[in-house]
């Protein structure tokens, strides 16, 4: 890091807010420990080069990343590439049980493993995020059931959430939390 105070972006892209909230959350935690941060919208993500280090978190539509978490990605790809890069992605994928369901949880998706090694990630992450049974097929409901998603609402597990944000802290030399920040 260039200083005791490094700059860090966080830098979303969202669709119904589950990963807002986590990215609200690690900004506020890298910010307890003495970061500078700035928290963005994609749409309103600044430049990379202004920073020590970007984590930038996206929905998972398709098992990608959402087209304008894509579109950052590889429109600034050389400059993240010198950057301290830290991914993270929220879906289904991390929330699913059963012997079938557990395994694809721990894949990456192959379009998120591609982009995370075009731009030198230095690391990434999937939690689950909220997840409504409301406007769902019946389709999906069952492909959901079959691997072993069997509830629905807040599937987020914060205390994995607050422990990547902690390793993520650590690898930038940030300091332990002064206190413990609660979850949205």
């Amino acid at each position: 890091m260039t200083s005791t105070n490094p700059r860090i972006a966080v830098i979303y892209a969202t669709e119904q807010g589950s990963t807002r909230d986590i990215a609200e959350f690690i900004a506020g935690d890298l910010a307890e420990r003495g970061a500078e941060v700035e928290l963005h919208d994609i749409e309103h993500a600044p430049e990379p080069s202004r920073f020590d280090a970007v984590v930038l978190g996206s929905a998972v539509h398709d098992m990608d990343f959402l087209p304008a978490a894509t579109a950052y990605l590889r429109n600034h790809r050389d400059m993240l590439a010198r950057t301290d890069l830290r991914l993270f992605s929220v879906g289904l994928g991390p929330a699913l049980r059963g012997p079938i369901g557990r395994r694809l949880g721990r894949m990456v998706p192959p379009k998120i493993d591609a982009i995370r090694k075009t731009v030198s990630a230095a690391d990434y992450h999937a939690f689950a995020g909220h997840y409504e049974r409301v406007g769902v097929s019946l389709r999906a409901r069952i492909l959901y059931r079959l691997l072993g998603g069997g509830r629905y609402g807040d599937l987020r597990d914060w205390a994995d959430i607050r422990s990547w944000s902690a390793e993520v802290a650590a690898g930038l030399g940030l300091p332990s939390a002064k206190s413990s920040i609660t979850r949205p």
